[in-house]
């Protein structure tokens, strides 16, 4: 079994408030783009489960689709094993949701091939132990994410071309970037004019500011692109992957090259458009 898992941007995200089981509360709107590493599930008949990777990024007992396919094995007394075959392309640790999408595709690729027809409650269960984005991969296309994160609801496609990403290769801890972030007592309002035009002027991070000031780097790229034609250039999520949305390709193609040739991966993509 072949999937797709894309990642995705955040085209708003603001904290409302911080919460009692140590979490914030959000409001996010997610958009998948078209940007995916390639999983491969294969059934085995013993009950090992198998993770193999273009890069060995992690190790196994810490790999988050390693632990989603365990848990869901012993949930479900599942006899028979798998292998998985991981084809990164998403930069891990940037922002772009790489992680999460592939234990939401070892959610939905397991249910098939185990043959246990999970409920949509169940997958979203499952996902929800083990993080706050995994839910809304899911659903995929894009959808507005309230709570943590994990309450999903399914919006129609914003279609956006000429995004533009850059990553200047370093991580940045999401819980850090939370935690160093100044609640305001007044939400930001703009998610709903976002949703009404489609206008990319309403997107917005609050983790911005914070992290903007702690990293250099991402102040220079930001500014950059703002001097060089970009109509906006932001975070995304906790970082550090930099999203320029460019009013063409030519704009979005120049910029990436002289990024390349500082050593930063970057990519020209676009918003997903769900399947109908």
């Amino acid at each position: 079994m072949n999937r797709k898992s894309h990642a995705k941007i955040n085209l708003f995200l603001d904290i409302l408030k911080k919460r009692s089981d140590g979490f914030h509360q959000i409001r996010t709107i997610f958009s998948e783009i078209e940007l995916f590493d390639s999983i491969t599930f294969t059934l085995t008949e013993n009950n090992a489960i198998k993770i193999l990777a273009c890069k060995n990024f992690i190790k196994t007992e810490d790999n988050l689709v390693y632990k989603i396919a365990f848990f869901i094995q012993k949930k479900y007394n599942v006899r028979k094993g798998v292998e998985i075959k991981l084809e990164k392309i998403v930069p891990i640790t940037a922002g772009l949701g790489g992680g999460s999408s592939n234990a939401a595709q070892t959610i939905l690729a397991l249910s098939e091939l185990w043959d246990l027809d999970l409920s949509e409650n169940e997958k979203n269960e499952i996902a929800s132990k083990f993080g706050s984005d995994i839910n809304f991969f899911l659903v995929g296309g894009c959808a507005l994410g309230e709570g943590r994160g994990e309450q999903i609801t399914p919006l129609n496609d914003i279609k956006i071309n000429n995004i533009l990403l850059i990553n200047p290769g370093f991580a940045i801890s999401s819980k850090e970037a939370y935690e160093a972030t100044t609640i305001s007592d007044n939400e930001n309002l703009n998610w709903k004019k976002l949703l009404k035009t489609g206008n990319i002027a309403f997107c917005y991070n609050k983790l911005e500011e914070t992290i903007r000031e702690r990293f250099s780097e991402i102040q220079n790229i930001i500014k950059y692109l703002q001097e060089n034609g970009v109509q906006k250039a932001m975070l995304s999520g906790s970082g550090a992957t930099v999203i320029g949305f460019c009013p063409n390709y030519y704009t979005a193609n120049k910029i990436a090259n002289y990024y390349s040739k500082k050593g930063y991966w970057n990519l020209i993509t676009k918003t997903k458009r769900r399947t109908k």
